[in-house]
């Protein structure tokens, strides 16, 4: 069938959803911001269009002029005559998913993504209302994870479906520990996006006090990824001296994310806010035991004293000392990466996540 994807041209996540549903259907991207050539590559035998917006803030589209989205209408309504889709399909549940709403097309989905229903709603009175609007114009509500799926029902009197965004087991798995540079290291670390949300300082601060405890252990710090808050956190490191113990690899190429996660022993997210937890799950799937913040989507991928610990939100020492049993105990970290591993297979392959989108599809268009 013919399916019209109102998403971030942008994000790898709209990225794997397009090329994985294009082995089955006719998929057509429109996005707002236009693609950049390393896009453009992996977008290759995928059919886009986009505004030419450059937008500073990709994952958070209501920074946009609102009056940008009504322009956009005549554009939509082109595309959907030309097109002539089956479905209409909005990857966020506030600009994308206005967009969608507008058009007046049906049968139209959302699938809400984070800041959407976490942040968006709550700027203002009619910031809900425009969400509530949206979601009522859906035929079908979906959301990654069962969290974000109750934050969704505080808008919507409609069932919400979870489709959890899993990843590739073939490209995710732990390599020979021999491939690692230096083997009688403990490297701990988080491949992330370096903003404060997501709480890389509290993961250098509980290193220090890692370290500090335990100065015969041959500890490293590994923080893979950028962001505005690179040169804040290095100048931490340099603060707390631990700058000789720490790499920051700056932004890497999503293909190479599954190396930088197997020069890890132990994977830590302490995130103040996440609406699901796809690098923990990446990591899992690399047989790494993990340590995360108990919150939202993280809480919800982490079996506690299974396949890692869960610690307080914000909570340095809690942290620390969490990391610290993996560091002390290589036995429970071999088992928690086992056991995590089989849990993903288990819960979030990404071709049986791709399967149940496709499921969705077919029942939609049936009924």
């Amino acid at each position: 069938m013919k399916i019209l994807l109102l998403s971030n041209l942008l994000s790898i996540h709209t990225i794997r959803w397009a090329k994985a549903l294009a082995e089955t259907h006719d998929i057509l991207i429109y996005g707002f911001s236009s693609p950049t050539p390393e896009i453009e590559d992996l977008l290759k035998g995928i059919n886009f269009l986009s505004t030419n917006i450059k937008d500073s803030k990709p994952y958070r589209n209501y920074s946009l002029p609102k009056l940008f989205y009504l322009k956009a209408i005549p554009q939509i309504r082109k595309i959907i005559k030309n097109f002539e889709p089956d479905i209409v399909h909005a990857h966020y549940a506030t600009s994308y998913g206005l967009i969608g709403a507008l058009s007046g097309f049906h049968p139209f989905i959302i699938s809400a993504w984070g800041s959407d229903v976490y942040e968006f709603p709550f700027k203002s009175i009619f910031h809900k209302m425009l969400l509530k609007y949206n979601l009522s114009k859906a035929d079908i509500i979906l959301s990654t994870s069962h969290v974000m799926a109750v934050q969704v029902k505080k808008f919507t009197n409609k069932n919400v479906s979870v489709t959890p965004f899993g990843i590739d087991l073939n490209k995710f798995f732990r390599y020979n520990k021999i491939n690692k540079a230096i083997i009688d290291e403990t490297v701990i670390g988080t491949v992330k996006t370096l903003n404060k949300i997501y709480g890389i300082d509290y993961l250098i601060r509980a290193f220090k006090i890692v370290s500090e405890r335990n100065p015969d252990k041959n500890l490293k710090l590994l923080i893979v990824g950028g962001g505005p808050m690179e040169n804040e956190l290095k100048q931490l490191t340099k603060d707390l001296k631990i700058d000789h113990l720490t790499l920051f690899t700056g932004n890497v190429p999503q293909d190479k994310v599954p190396e930088y996660l197997n020069m890890l022993d132990i994977y830590v997210a302490l995130s103040l806010q996440e609406s699901f937890g796809v690098a923990v799950i990446e990591a899992g799937a690399c047989e790494l035991p993990v340590v995360v913040s108990d919150i939202g989507g993280l809480a919800e991928v982490v079996e506690n004293g299974k396949t890692g610990y869960k610690i307080p939100p914000k909570d340095t020492m809690e942290a620390a000392n969490a990391i610290e049993k993996l560091v002390l105990n290589e036995i429970a970290r071999n088992e928690f990466g086992k056991n995590a591993r089989a849990r993903i297979n288990e819960l979030y392959n990404w071709e049986d996540n791709v399967s149940s989108m496709n499921s969705i599809y077919n029942n939609l268009m049936g009924n």
